[in-house]
Order: structure tokens, then sequence, then C-alpha cells
């Protein structure tokens, strides 16, 4: 595959941001490219980035950190629990939190660290079984927990929901999918059972085949990772 220049990649972040609507904001999604195509998206104006792996990420931010302090990370794929405390210090999103399990140890690396770190809650709405996070009403039954035991949650600021649609060609199937999301995340927003409402202002939706879609639906974050940055390496 042949290496991108840096008019390569700000010509694509430039055509994407000509098609955000709402406000919404682009997490570039840097997962398995070189640091150097980071740099360049960086010198085109981008300064959110979203990774998968923790690994990649802990190298990541530690090789680009001093040069560029102001570019901001977002974990966006599954995230084992033993894997949280690398990336606690200096996440400043995590998008895909999936379980009440991973919400605990999240909210405990973040109290070891002394920050409390912004996440989302992943809704599963796709037909695929393969893809995680809560069910709605999973998702309800959570929320009164928290709203009940405040402390028991304290480390985290919850900011939203993310979701994934369906992996299919039918694009009434994926816009009904992520109407079923935002028709969610209004229920909670006015339900009264959230702690800080005015920080549940997330709905992080859409990826490179599907993110035109998802800002129809109300996304405010879009992941877009091939259409910027190619293929997998």
């Amino acid at each position: 595959m042949k290496p991108l220049r840096s008019e390569d990649i700000a010509e694509r972040l430039d055509k994407i941001r000509s098609t955000l609507t709402g406000g919404a904001r682009l997490v570039a999604v840097s997962k398995f490219h070189p640091a150097e195509y980071i740099e360049m998206a960086h010198a085109a104006g981008q300064r959110l980035f979203g990774e998968s792996r923790v690994q990649e990420l802990v190298e990541k931010w530690e090789g680009l950190r001093e040069r560029y302090p102001d570019l901001v990370w977002h974990f966006i794929g599954p995230l084992q629990t033993n894997k949280v405390k690398y990336i606690a210090p200096f996440i400043h999103m995590i998008e895909s939190v999936t379980s009440e399990r991973l919400l605990l140890e999240i909210c405990r690396q973040a109290q070891r660290v002394g920050r409390t770190i912004p996440i989302l809650l992943e809704v599963h709405v796709a037909r695929e079984e393969t893809k995680s996070g809560f069910s709605p009403d999973e998702l309800r039954e959570l929320l009164g927990r928290i709203a009940s035991s405040p402390e028991t949650y304290r480390g985290v600021a919850l900011h939203g929901l993310m979701a994934m649609a369906s992996n299919v060609d039918d694009e009434a199937v994926i816009r009904g999918e992520f109407a079923a999301v935002h028709r969610l995340f209004d229920e909670i927003r006015s339900s009264g059972v959230l702690l800080q409402p005015e920080l549940f202002t997330e709905l992080s939706m859409g990826m490179s085949g599907d993110y035109p879609l998802a800002l129809r639906e109300g996304a405010t974050l879009v992941r877009v990772g091939s259409a910027i940055f190619g293929d997998r390496a």
C-alpha cells in the first residue's frame, strides 16, 4: 500500500469536516496506522483521535505527548479490565464501556490516579451477536444503580452513549438502529435519573461507511478511520 502524503490526509479531513452537521465532531480513528499519520492530521488541524488497542495507544501517547500536548485521545475499542490501569492516567474519554465490571474497574483506576474519567456507555442495537454493549433494559437498570449508589461509581463522568450499527447494506436498517439509540439517549436525558445531566451530551455513532446516516440521526461524534488514513496497515 502506497504511503499517504500530508496533502492526502489534509484533503480527506477537509472533505469529511465539510459534511459534519449540528456541531458534530470527528474522531479520527488512527488505530493500526503509524504515528506519522497522526502528525500529518495534526498539521491539518485534527486534534481528536481514536485508538482501540491499549499497547498501541500508550506507545503513541508516549511518543507524541511532548511535541503535541494538545492531542485528545479517545479509547473506542474492546477494553479488558486488566488493561485499564495503563490508560487511566491520560485518556480523555473511554467510549466503549460495555459492562458494569469494566465500569467499576475504570472507577477504581481513576480513583487510584486521582482523576475523573469521561465515559460513554456502549449500547448494543446491531443484529450481530459479536457486537458488545448494554441492551436498553440493562442500561436503564445500571443507571438506576448509579443513581442510588453514586459513591460506588466515583471516578467517572457519564457523558453519553456510543453505538455501532449492523454491518449491512440496507440504509433503512442502519438509520433505524441509530434512531433507536437517539431515542434512548433522549429518554435518559429526560428521565431524571442522571446525577449530572448537564454532562450527558455525547452520542457517538457512525464510522467511515455509515457516518452520514449517523449524522442525520443526531450523532455528536463520528468515528472515521479508513476514509482518512486508508485501509489498515
